[in-house]
Order: C-alpha cells, then structure tokens, then sequence
C-alpha cells in the first residue's frame, strides 16, 4: 500500500505508521476493513496518542477539580459530604453509560458511538461551569460521565480489536503511561486555574479539551472493528452476552478483582483533597504535587510492568504482588491514621499513599488484559462490565471516605483495607492464578 495509512469505510487508522510494501494484487477498495492482524502492526504513534486521551478523560475530569472541592463547598454553601456526592454521580454516570456504549459498539463498530458520545461529553463539562447550585451540578455531572464513558470503554475494545496476549497487556502499559501523564499534569493545572479564576474556570478547560480530543478522534481514529466481526442483535441479544460472561468464573474473578482495586484508589482521590488540605493545612499547590508525584511512581511502576515483567514473569503473579501490596500499604495507612504510632505528620501518610498508588501500575493494566484475552468475541461488552464495575464500585467507595467528616482520615484507610482484601479474595478464590491449560486461557 503506497500510504502510510490504512483506509477504512469511517477514516484512517494511522498516519505514521511504516507503509506496508507494494504488491502486484489488485488494490484494497475504500471498503474494505482492516484486517485485525495487520492493523495490530500498523497502529502508529498518533493513534496509540489518541487511545492514551480516552484513556486520560476520567482522570482529567476528575483530578483537574480535586483541587477545588474545598472551594466549591463555600461557594455552593454545600457540606463536603454533598460535593464529594459530585464525584460519584460522575463516576456513577462512567459506569452506567459503559454498560450501554459497550454492546452499542459491538453493534455498530467503535467509531460512531465514540464521536456521539464525545460530543455530549463536550456539551455537558460546558454546562457544569454554569451550575449554580450542588445538586445540580451533581446532576451535569451525571450526564457528563455517562457520555465520557463512550471514551473509556471503546478505547479498551480498540485495543482488545487490534491485540492479543503479552501483546495486550504490554499496550495497555502503554496506555497507562500516556493516561498516566492526566493525574500528574491535572491537578497542577487545576492548582494553577485557581490562582487565576474559580473553581467554574476549571470546566472551561476542561471543555477545551474534550473538544480538541473530539476533534483529533473524528480526524484520525478509524473504524477497527469490520462488519463481519459485528452483532445484530438488539438488547436482549446484548444482555445474554454479558449474562455469559459473567458467568465466566475466572473473567467475573478478574473483573471483581480490578473493580475493587481502583475502588481502593478512588478512596484516596475522593478523599486526598480533605485529608491534605483540611487535615494536614497543605495549600492547594502542595496538594496538586504531591499528587502528581503519586501519579509518577503509577505511570513508572506500569511502565517496569510493561517493558521488564510481561512475557518474563506470569501476568498473574505480577497481579498478585500488585494487590498484596496495595493491602499492605493500606493496613500502614490505617495503623498511621488511627494514632496506633500516635501522632504522624504529612510525610508518613503521603509515603503510604505513594506505594498504595504505585501498586496500581500492576493491579490494572493485568487484571484488565486478564480478563479481555478470556473474551474473543464482544470485546465491547467485555469492556463495558470491566469499566462498569469499576466505576460502580469506586461511585460507592466516594462517601464512605467522608462518613465520619473532613477531619480524620481512618475511613478513607478502612475503605482501602476492605476493598484490598476483597480484591486479592476475588482473585484468589475465583481466578485461581495456579490453573493451567483450557481453563486459563478460556478457551
């Protein structure tokens, strides 16, 4: 093929990929889809860019407002309790959206409901900066994560549509380098937003760039799933999919496992802010860094996952240091915060928090490449209940951590702890890492 791009019905995959070499055959009309084989090797730089922004949307809408919750709860006279309920509709609204984008997409390909999805995303961040009181900017909030999660589900299926194997987890770390960089750069720019204007200045960003993303997706991420590969069924065609899915034991023990590992890091998201800012007296600035430098050991301990673990080390036992960890740093969190060493400055307390982050960097990128290789067939529903439950689950974590209010940080502790010794009991007691053959490769 004489370009370095791979044309489809709905645009081109890449274009800055090495070209494949000419061949004497008659040519490839505009309709034909790409071959998943083949795509795998011509995914170039700017796509791989593009899957790492629909990745990096949840942290961005996320932690670019962290820095201003404590703002927002005097300005909408609201108790930290209501603002944190503004997290968890947005995360509520990334779980439920999943669950209908996903099978959409399995239906349609993964091109028209992401650029649909994208669109209302746009409109819906516009708005939240016009919210004028907290209900309803829980309730913009809602609309906004139901459409972002067109973004975070077709961006897994993409990747499950063009690899396979040690291939699949290697780009998944990838893409959490990529996505990695939303959590380090966003709260810093949140930080700096509110030097500047209030907490409404940082929906304005955050609209820009939904619509740069749209803008790049609709010019260069191309259609990756072909016809042939598609579903017609209708609803109830999608829900028996699921139903069998779910009734994959050792899929159902990589989605549980995954799901409550990011509830354990949604705990400190939703609860870092208050903990401290309010707790500890840290500017927002210092906050804004300190997570930053969380977000780093994440991005660096994916990446040794990626480049040095995968293809050397059992993905499962890389899973399972990665949750033991995550337990370990979570009972010193508890210990700490509960006076047991009696009474602990920022320093121990953000140490903690930084091995619990950076824990995650092997708990994700496998549990998610776990479970897709189990899934050969609808990967976009696959993708959905992975996303689902994630996010439902970290949607619950979000007011537990602000139960017991804005000064003591033993509930975000506690909830980390349970949801770290229910995900390595999941992955345990379902998965069953020591399997072999049929069984551990679902097939």
């Amino acid at each position: 093929m004489p370009d370095s791009g791979q044309k489809t019905t709905q645009g081109h995959i890449s274009d800055s990929a090495p070209a494949a070499p000419a061949a004497p055959a008659a040519p490839v009309t505009p309709a034909a889809p790409i071959p998943p084989v083949a795509a795998a090797r011509r995914v170039g730089l700017l796509v791989t860019l593009v899957l790492g922004g629909l990745s990096a949307l949840p942290p961005l809408s996320m932690d670019m407002y962290l820095p201003a919750l404590p703002e927002v709860t005097g300005a909408l006279h609201a108790p930290a309790a209501t603002v944190q309920l503004t997290l968890t509709a947005c995360l509520a609204g990334m779980a439920l959206g999943q669950l209908v984008v996903g099978p959409m997409s399995d239906k349609w390909g993964r091109r028209r409901p992401l650029l649909v999805g994208m669109v209302v995303y746009v409109l819906a961040t516009a708005v939240c900066a016009l919210a004028p009181t907290a209900e309803l900017l829980i309730g913009f909030r809602l609309l906004q994560g139901l459409a972002g999660a067109a973004g975070i589900v077709i961006a897994r299926a993409v990747v499950r549509d063009l690899y396979d194997g040690v291939e699949m987890a290697r780009f998944f770390s990838t893409l959490m380098l990529i996505s990695g960089v939303a959590p380090v750069i966003a709260p810093v720019i949140g930080g700096q937003i509110l030097r500047v204007t209030d907490w409404r200045g940082v929906f304005h960003v955050l609209t820009v760039i939904g619509l740069l993303l749209t803008l790049v997706v609709w010019r260069f991420l191309g259609e990756t799933l072909p016809p042939e590969r598609r579903h017609e069924g209708g609803v109830g065609d999608a829900l028996r999919t699921m139903r069998g899915l779910l009734a994959d034991r050792v899929f159902t023990g990589y989605m549980l496992a995954g799901g409550l590992a990011f509830a354990a890091l949604f705990a400190y998201i939703a609860a870092s802010p208050f903990v401290v800012q309010e707790l500890y007296g840290a500017s927002p600035q210092t906050f804004s860094l300190l997570f930053g430098l969380n977000s780093v050991g994440l991005v660096i301990v994916g990446q040794i996952n990626g480049k040095l673990l995968v293809g050397r080390v059992s993905l499962d036992k890389v899973l399972g240091w990665g949750i033991g960890i995550i337990l370990l740093s979570s009972l010193a969190l508890l210990l700490m915060t509960s006076g047991v060493f009696g009474e602990v400055g920022l320093a121990p307390v953000a140490a903690g928090l930084f091995v619990l982050m950076s824990a995650m960097g092997l708990a994700l990128p496998n549990t998610n490449a776990q479970a897709l290789m189990r899934t050969r067939h609808a990967a976009g529903s696959a993708s959905a209940l992975l996303g689902t439950s994630s996010f439902l689950v970290g949607a619950v974590a979000s007011p537990l951590v602000g139960i017991a209010g804005e000064h003591t940080a033993v509930p975000m502790a506690v909830v980390q702890l349970t949801c770290a010794a229910l995900s390595l009991a999941c992955f345990l007691g379902l998965c069953r890492p020591w399997r072999t053959g049929k069984e551990a490769t679902g097939v």
